[in-house]
């Protein structure tokens, strides 16, 4: 498998982790592989309704709140589905959501360095 074929389907992964448990899949989803990380980059993932609460300092706070507990409980899924895809353990994984852009990134950091593993098969 090519590294754009393995971002091509860690990008399918992640896009049913937000279908599936965060409720709502992304506009447009794209992601790096970089030596030891992997970084994913989201457009489009606020709700209208999401994008209504954002307009105060209140709702925004409120909102961050919500998003960051339901993505740790949903880590070990979306750590089982990276997991599926190629063989590393993961050591953490990290994410944000920009209120003003809509744009949602996530980190994830492994034990190997993936590029080598692909280009050393």
């Amino acid at each position: 498998m090519t590294k754009g074929q393995l971002e091509a389907k860690l990008s399918e992964a992640i896009s049913k982790f937000e279908i599936e448990y965060m409720g709502r899949g992304p506009k447009a989803i794209r992601t790096f592989i970089l030596q030891d990380m992997i970084v994913i980059r989201l457009y489009g993932i606020l709700s209208p309704s999401e994008q209504k609460l954002t307009d105060n300092p209140q709702g925004i706070e409120l909102f961050k709140k919500v998003r960051s507990s339901l993505f740790e409980g949903g880590r070990g899924y979306l750590e089982t589905l990276i997991r599926d895809i190629i063989n590393v353990a993961i050591v953490s994984t990290h994410s944000d959501i920009s209120t003003k852009t809509g744009e949602k990134i996530i980190i994830i950091t492994t034990d190997r360095n993936i590029e080598e593993m692909i280009t050393n098969k």
